[in-house]
C-alpha cells in the first residue's frame, strides 16, 4: 500500500504542475494518473502490485463513482432535472439502449464472445462519464442547455444500467433475478437519495442546532456518506441515490451546497485521480495483448461510430443546435461506472469473463485518452477563455512586489482594484453603490 501511495502522491504533484499547460492544450491531468499506473504497475516498472481482484480496485472505483455523481447532482438540483427537456429524456429512452444493441452486435460479430456475453459488453460499456469532459461540462461559456444535457444524461445512465447489468449476468449463470426485485432496488434508491437529504436539511432547521461556518461544507459529505452506507446496507441502487441526492441537497439547502462546491469538486479530482491510477496498473502488456484484432476494432467503432449516432438518432426532431448536438455525441466518454461493472462480470465466473473484461478495459483505457484529451480543444468552438490564473509560458506565479499568487498586494489591495474591505479602487462599493450615491 505504502508505494502506491508514493506513486499517488508523485503523479498529484506532477499534476499540479503541468495542470496549467493541461487547460490550454491537449494535455490532461487523467491522462498522468492513467500513465503513472501503468508505468507503476506490474507490467513495466512492478513498484505497485495490483490484481482485478484485488479489493482495492473495485473500492475505489465505486467510491470514486459514488463522489462524481454526487457533485454532479449538485450542479443540478431538482429543479433542472425537471425542465431538462427532451433531449436528456431520448438520450437515455433511445440512444442508451442503441448504443447496448450496436456494440452487443459488433462484439458478437467481431469476437470469440457469445451473443449474451456481447450484450453484457455493450451495457457495461453504455454509461458516459463526464469526468473526462470538464472543459466542457465545468465552464459556464458553454450554452447551459450542453453542461445540462451532458450532467443528466451521465448522472442517470449509471444507475439504469446497473438493472441491465446485473439481469444479463444472472441469465449467463442461468438464475433469473426477480423483475420486482430489481425494480424494488431502482426505487428504493430513488427514495434514499431523495429522502436522506430532506431529513438533513430538516435537522438543520430545528431549534439549537445549525452548522458554524466552518463546518457546514461537511454537512453535505456527510449526507452523502450516509447515503452510500444505506445504499450497501439495502442493496438500493447507490449510483441513483448519489446523483439524486447531489440534486435534492442542490435543491432544498442552496447555502449548504454554495459552502459544500468547493470541498466536492476537490473530493471528486483525488476519487478520479485515485481510481486511474489503480486503472492503469492493471493496463499491462499481457492485457492488451489478450485482445485479437477485433477486439480493438470494436472499441475503436464503439467510440468513434456507434455513440455519436445513436446519439444523434435518438435526437432526431429536437431542436439542438448543430454544434451543441455533435459535441454532445462525441462526449459520451467510458469511466469508472464500466470498470465497476466491468469487474463485476470478472468476478462473476463465468467462462468468458476474462476476455469480456479485457476488451471492456482496452475500451475503456481508450476511451479516456481521447476525451480527456480533446475537451479543451473542443471547448474553443463555445469561445472559452483561458481559465482565469493560469500561468503561462515564461509566467512567474509570484511577484517580488509583494503580490501574492492570487494578485492581491500586501496592503490588502486586489490586483483588480478592489480593496479587501469591499469598495473599488475607481469608488464603488462591491455591492453595487458608487460611494458618491445613494445604494
Amino acid at each position: 500500500m505504502l508505494p502506491l501511495v508514493a506513486v499517488f502522491g508523485v503523479a498529484l504533484l506532477v499534476s499540479v504542475l503541468v495542470s496549467g499547460l493541461a487547460a490550454r492544450t491537449v494535455l490532461s491531468t487523467s491522462l498522468v494518473f492513467l500513465g503513472a499506473g501503468v508505468l507503476a504497475g506490474p507490467g513495466v516498472l512492478g513498484l505497485v502490485d495490483v490484481s482485478v481482484d484485488s479489493p482495492v480496485v473495485e473500492t475505489l472505483a465505486d467510491l470514486a463513482l459514488v463522489t462524481v455523481l454526487f457533485t454532479d447532482g449538485m450542479r443540478l438540483g431538482l429543479r433542472d432535472l425537471a425542465h431538462a427537456g427532451r433531449a436528456p429524456v431520448r438520450a437515455l429512452g433511445i440512444g442508451m439502449p442503441l448504443t447496448i444493441v450496436a456494440i452487443g452486435v459488433l462484439v458478437a460479430w467481431l469476437t470469440p464472445l457469445s451473443w449474451p456475453a456481447a450484450f453484457l459488453v455493450g451495457a457495461v460499456l453504455s454509461p458516459t462519464d463526464p469526468v473526462f469532459a470538464s472543459a466542457i461540462v465545468g465552464r459556464v461559456e458553454v450554452p447551459q442547455r450542453l453542461r445540462r444535457l451532458l450532467n443528466v444524461e451521465s448522472g442517470l445512465n449509471d444507475g439504469l444500467a446497473l438493472p441491465v447489468v446485473v439481469i444479463l449476468l444472472a441469465s449467463m449463470s442461468g438464475t433469473d433475478p426477480h423483475p420486482l426485485e430489481v425494480a424494488g432496488e431502482l426505487a428504493l434508491g430513488i427514495v434514499v437519495g431523495v429522502a436522506l437529504p430532506l431529513v438533513a436539511a430538516l435537522l438543520v432547521r430545528l431549534p439549537l442546532l445549525g452548522a458554524t461556518p466552518q463546518l457546514q461544507p461537511l454537512g453535505p459529505l456527510a449526507v452523502g456518506v450516509i447515503t452510500y452506507a444505506v445504499c450497501e446496507l439495502t442493496s438500493a441502487n447507490q449510483y441513483l441515490a448519489a446523483f439524486l441526492g447531489g440534486a435534492t441537497v442542490a435543491t432544498v439547502a442552496p447555502r449548504a451546497k454554495e459552502a459544500f462546491e468547493a470541498l466536492g469538486e476537490q473530493l471528486a479530482e483525488l476519487g478520479k485521480f485515485a481510481a486511474l491510477l489503480v486503472f492503469g496498473a492493471l493496463l499491462t502488456p499481457t492485457l492488451f495483448g489478450g485482445l485479437g484484432w477485433g477486439g480493438y476494432v470494436v472499441a475503436v467503432l464503439a467510440l468513434l461510430v456507434v455513440r455519436p449516432l445513436s446519439f444523434v438518432v435518438a435526437q432526431l426532431g429536437v431542436p439542438l443546435p448543430r454544434r451543441e448536438l455533435w459535441t454532445a455525441a462525441w462526449f459520451g466518454p467510458k469511466g469508472f461506472a464500466s470498470v465497476v461493472y466491468g469487474l463485476l462480470v470478472l468476478s462473476s465466473g463465468d467462462p468468458e469473463a476474462q476476455e469480456a473484461f479485457t476488451l471492456i478495459a482496452v475500451c475503456i483505457a481508450v476511451s479516456i485518452v481521447a476525451h480527456s484529451s480533446t475537451d479543451v480543444p473542443v471547448s474553443r468552438l463555445f469561445d472559452v477563455e483561458e481559465e482565469a490564473g493560469v500561468p503561462t509560458s515564461g509566467e512567474d506565479t509570484g511577484d517580488v512586489e509583494g503580490r501574492d499568487v492570487e494578485g492581491r498586494d500586501v496592503e490588502g489591495r486586489d490586483v483588480g482594484g478592489r480593496d479587501v474591505g469591499g469598495r473599488d479602487v475607481g469608488g464603488r462599493d462591491v455591492r453595487g453603490r458608487d460611494r458618491g450615491g445613494p445604494g
